[in-house]
């Protein structure tokens, strides 16, 4: 850096300050400006105390006004009525009339508690408002009356003069379905002519229900599915508030890893509905802050109800298949989709493969690790034929690989790399072997891999299964935590995680040592540069699944275990002196029987031709230059 360059930056420097402090404002302008903040923020804050003031007066005054429809309604004692069967039990609050506790039974916690507490008194609440020509009805804010009350059955009414009420029924199914029906009696009148419609507002508090906060959060997601078919969810890690859905909607669910709430409209939820998701802090014991905001069909003159159908349970994928049976609205739910299966490929080999071979399985009762193993079994023994040929492919190249040392040394001038590709290719022709063959394996084994990265953390059959020394196969399985997060490893070490890197490392070098017994030239250098990596990958992958459910990895040790055993029989039982025999018998098959060549195998050869032509024309003329 030269003088001048000082120079140019030092009054650069200088301009700046200089403009910032010219800029500055006075000690008096900064104190008007605090005085100016200060005023506005006490008359914002007084606005607000005035808006509740006035909307408690309004309450207040709806309460003794003897003419507000509804009066009586807005007074009086809470009571709580219980709807239960052997699945599910449910707590209704009569303020409000809607549930306010869903227990699902049969599945502990991860503080060890024999059920599972969906939501639980301010965690949900759930509102149902109507637009009247002189005021508004707001459901939570009346108490109805119960009755009718059975272990399956209830109806809430809230009743007004003249004959006027508002009914809400419930009818709890045989599991996990609650059917609601809301109608108005004698309420024409209250509605403008036209008024058909309800607003719902929903909120739920979705609570932390396993032990891994951070795996559990990824699977947490508000999802709903559109009328015309198809499903959609809000992002797991962005805050949305009020987010629009611009279809029609069947259903919206309040999901996390293993269980929903689910709410679904016979006539649809309109469009523009406003949905909300927000992630909670790590310890606050909560995953995610839900909201929606949904108009649906009402009818003021109560010929028809307003019908709602609930779902609070397991994410099962055959149980949710079920739900369609159940329901009354006779509509194309696909509540399965709230077990998410992957991406089209992967979804139609975990829903037509995976989800088949794991309920019969399961249906043997046997332990869940055994399953897996199991599972893994199967795969490999599908995939087997495919990898022996590419292994067997893979050989083919090991064994020709003295005949390409010779084209290496044959081709060594830089401008010689083109001609030497085309000359090891049709090399390679010649023998029938295809270079790109050995990286078959992988391209096998990635869909099923990855399709099996989607279906193990969503199998909830999977969860609070114990094997060996995991205690629950659905979330990590830690050999030593501490109390604090560490960027990158969270507060924990998972054992199975690093079963999995490790085998990952010993696989890696036993491909590499096979793919280099293969290359030649500069392909043999560029592996040793890249060796690298594939150690890296598994460092990479430590981190990753660090957080992961111990059935994941767990499943890909056995997959890479398995996967070295075949390798390793493979190469065991390949004798090369054998196959370089074979490969030389049908060379020479070839050679005295030619078949006119096509394809591929055509085009290697004239470019071969070319090459060797292009090489004797330039070594003629370097001969005649050097005459």
């Amino acid at each position: 850096m030269d003088k001048n360059t000082i120079t140019g930056f030092v009054l650069i420097a200088a301009l700046l300050i200089g403009f910032s402090w010219f800029n500055k404002p006075s000690d008096e302008e900064i104190a008007q400006q605090r005085t100016q903040d200060s005023i506005a923020n006490v008359q914002k804050e007084k606005a607000k105390q005035q808006q509740a003031a006035n909307a408690a007066a309004a309450k207040a005054m709806a309460k003794i006004d003897t003419t507000a429809a509804f009066h009586e309604a807005l007074a009086g004692k809470a009571q709580k009525v219980t709807l239960k069967n052997q699945k599910v039990e449910l707590t209704f609050n009569s303020k409000g009339a809607t549930v306010e506790k869903t227990v699902i039974k049969g599945f502990k916690d991860y503080k060890g508690n024999k059920d599972v507490t969906l939501f639980d008194g301010k965690d949900q609440s759930l509102n149902f408002m109507l637009a009247g020509k002189e005021t508004n009805l707001i459901t939570s804010d009346m108490y109805f009356t119960p009755s009718e009350v059975t272990d399956s059955t209830v109806v809430f009414t809230a009743s007004a003069a003249e004959g006027k009420s508002l009914t809400i029924s419930y009818t709890l199914g045989k599991d996990y379905m609650l059917h609601a029906s809301i109608q108005a009696n004698g309420m024409s009148g209250m509605f403008a002519p036209n008024y058909n419609a309800m607003d719902v507002e929903w909120k739920d508090k979705c609570r932390q229900q396993e032990k891994g906060f951070t795996f559990e959060n990824r699977y947490a997601t508000l999802t709903y599915h559109l009328t015309e078919g198809g499903t959609d969810y809000l992002g797991e890690t962005k805050e949305l508030t009020d987010e629009a859905v611009e279809d029609n909607i069947d259903w919206v669910a309040f999901k996390n890893q293993f269980f929903s709430a689910v709410m679904i409209a016979k006539n649809d939820f309109g469009k523009n509905a406003k949905m909300t998701s927000i992630p909670q802090e790590k310890g606050s014991g909560y995953l995610k802050q839900y909201g929606a905001k949904m108009k649906t069909f009402f009818d003021p003159t109560g010929k028809q109800p307003t019908e709602l159908e609930f779902y609070y349970g397991p994410n099962d994928f055959r149980l949710l298949q079920n739900v369609e049976e159940e329901s009354k609205f006779g509509k194309e739910l696909e509540m399965q989709r709230l077990v998410y299966l992957g991406w089209p490929l992967f979804r139609i080999i975990n829903r037509w493969f995976t989800i088949y071979v794991f309920d019969w399985l399961t249906a043997l009762d046997i332990n869940m690790g055994i399953v897996l193993i199991l599972i893994t079994m199967l795969l490999k023994f599908i995939t087997f034929p495919l990898v022996k040929k590419s292994y067997m492919s893979s050989a083919k190249m090991r064994v020709l690989r003295p005949k390409l040392d010779a084209l290496t040394k044959k081709y060594d001038k830089p401008e010689d790399q083109m001609m030497k590709q085309q000359a090891m290719m049709a090399e390679y022709s010649k023998y029938g072997v295809s270079p790109l063959s050995g990286c078959l394996p992988m391209l096998i084994q990635m869909p099923i891999w990855i399709a099996m990265f989607n279906f193990v953390p969503n199998a909830i059959q999977l969860r609070g299964e114990s094997f060996l020394w995991i205690n629950d196969l659905s979330t990590y399985d830690p050999i030593i935590e501490w109390g604090t997060n560490i960027w990158l490893i969270g507060d924990h070490l998972s054992l199975t995680c690093i079963l999995f890197c490790v085998a990952n490392v010993l696989y890696s070098i036993m491909t590499m040592r096979q793919q280099r017994d293969q290359m030649v030239g500069q392909q043999a250098e560029q592996m040793k540069a890249m060796q690298w990596m594939m150690y890296l990958m598994p460092v990479m992958f430590f981190f990753m699944f660090n957080d992961y459910s111990a059935g994941l990895n767990f499943y890909y040790f056995v997959s890479l275990f398995f996967s070295a055993a075949i390798m390793w029989t493979l190469r065991k039982t390949t004798n090369d002196e054998k196959l370089l025999a074979i490969l030389e018998a049908k060379y020479q098959e070839n050679k005295n029987n030619p078949k006119k060549t096509s394809g591929l195998a055509a085009r290697l050869e004239a470019m071969q031709k070319q090459a060797e032509e292009l090489r004797k024309q330039r070594e003629e003329l370097e001969r005649r230059r050097n005459n």
